[in-house]
């Protein structure tokens, strides 16, 4: 099985392409849906956030607005929240992983907004980033709802730039020209990857032992 890891920095069409790929019948693993699924109603995460971030958890529902506000410019609760959630997440990738690897599946893609931030490309076959120019990024990312210019300059600056993503990744996918130009260049990358062997997975122990080693390290 190829394990290939899709990702771009934030307001660079990312969405689009996992839809796109979904249409191809090519199974997407998506990290983002994952960590709402752990932070909502009955999610496995609830507990904890509450316990470490009063007031974040009302009724049973996680309130975003209450936790972003002691987590966002805090780094130290950021990581906090992070070693709270993380494991959730990629226990959920993990199986996701394991299911299509019984079912024979030859391509799945995880949707990892952070992949590079976390050295998440080191337990993939190949990348792929999707990329914008950067006026239409900040035009896509402030028309959000509750989106402020200090929300998305403090985001972009926890993210690795563009260019170095571009420069990094095995094939980058374009998102400005419209759906079907990132549509020709994502079956490009497909048909180029359906000639490839996977080796991610399974993961190898000496993988895992380096990369929780790795992280313990960037949380001191």
């Amino acid at each position: 099985m190829l394990i290939v890891g899709l990702t771009g920095s934030i307001g660079m069409g990312k969405s689009t392409a996992t839809r796109l790929l979904r249409q191809m019948r090519i199974p997407v693993y998506d990290a983002d849906a994952a960590v709402h699924a752990v932070q909502g109603r009955g999610g496995e995460a609830l507990p904890a956030i509450a316990a470490a971030f009063p007031g974040s958890v009302r009724d049973g529902v996680l309130d975003r607005a209450a936790l972003g506000a002691q987590v966002f410019a805090d780094p130290a609760a950021l990581r906090r929240l992070e070693a709270i959630v993380h494991p959730l997440v990629q226990a959920r990738q993990r199986a996701f992983l394991k299911r299509h690897a019984a079912a024979g599946t030859p391509i799945v893609v995880l949707d990892i907004p952070l992949l590079f931030e976390g050295n998440g490309h080191r337990r993939v076959d190949a990348t792929l980033v999707v990329s914008a120019p950067a006026f239409l990024q900040k035009r896509r990312v402030l028309a959000r709802p509750g989106m402020t210019e200090a929300k998305f300059l403090d985001i972009v600056r926890r993210q690795i730039p563009d260019r170095t993503k571009r420069r990094l990744a095995d094939f980058v996918i374009p998102s400005n020209g419209g759906i079907a130009p990132t549509r020709r260049a994502l079956a490009a990358a497909l048909d180029d990857l359906s000639r490839r062997r996977g080796m991610a997975w399974p993961p190898k122990p000496w993988r895992e032992r380096w990369t929780a080693q790795l992280s313990r390290q960037r949380k001191r």
